[in-house]
């Protein structure tokens, strides 16, 4: 298909697909995971724990569709949960050592995927493209 400036939201569209699907065809091989599973974990490894609702945020699913993700991730000893020490109704999310592991494993996926989307760009390029799409997501958020 040839894209135009107005499809250029399907042009993002098809890239959010091919995406997941790269990710999703990698992390197959490691378990029955998918790229929200993956994402929760890089998340997490950015931050000592996180609340169901951050992580929901951060994903950009709703709560629900969040704790079905987490609790696949728990069922599989990648996360932990824990009460927080000062509120009784807060649970934090956190990464096991064999979440930790996994993320090494993740991250490298990542790693290709970014690798073959950044294919033949320059710095400047990069630069650019992420500039203009966070201008269109500032656009959206606004």
């Amino acid at each position: 298909m040839e894209y135009t400036i107005s499809s250029v939201i399907s042009l993002i569209s098809h890239l959010h697909t091919a995406t997941a699907d790269f990710t999703n065809k990698r992390l197959a091989d490691k378990g029955d995971f998918v790229s929200s599973h993956g994402f929760i974990l890089f998340q997490l490894s950015g931050e000592e724990k996180l609340t169901m609702t951050e992580i929901a945020r951060r994903i950009n699913r709703d709560k629900s569709t969040t704790t079905v993700l987490v609790r696949k991730l728990k069922e599989e000893g990648l996360v932990k949960e824990e009460n927080s020490e000062t509120d009784s109704r807060v649970k934090y999310i956190l990464l096991t050592k064999k979440g930790m592991e996994y993320n090494e494993i993740t991250s490298k996926i990542s790693h290709e995927l970014l690798t073959q989307c950044y294919k033949g760009f320059t710095k400047t390029e990069k630069e650019e493209l992420l500039r203009l799409l966070e201008k269109m997501n500032n656009n959206l958020d606004n």
